[in-house]
């Protein structure tokens, strides 16, 4: 598997929501929101693990700076 990190989506997307997103580009078999711990608001980034690298490079070429609501996407390989 290999691991994704997934920033700019707006706020209050929730994990369902970005998954289809990024499904359409590759599987996708675990995510993680990061929420600050005392008010579980989003921070504005979360970690996806893709079944594999043809898929995570999919999601990036197709994803990366592509605009959302008012923020754009930023998606790169998280650090292993």
């Amino acid at each position: 598997m290999v691991k994704i990190f997934v920033g700019g989506f707006p706020l209050d997307m929730n994990e369902l929501e970005l998954v289809k997103i990024i499904s359409l580009y590759g599987s996708v078999e675990t995510i993680k929101i990061v929420r600050d711990k005392k008010t579980r608001l989003c921070k504005g980034y979360a970690f996806l693990e893709m079944t594999d690298q043809r898929a995570a490079k999919s999601v990036i070429e197709a994803l990366h700076g592509t605009p959302i609501a008012d923020r754009f996407f930023s998606i790169r390989l998280a650090a292993a």
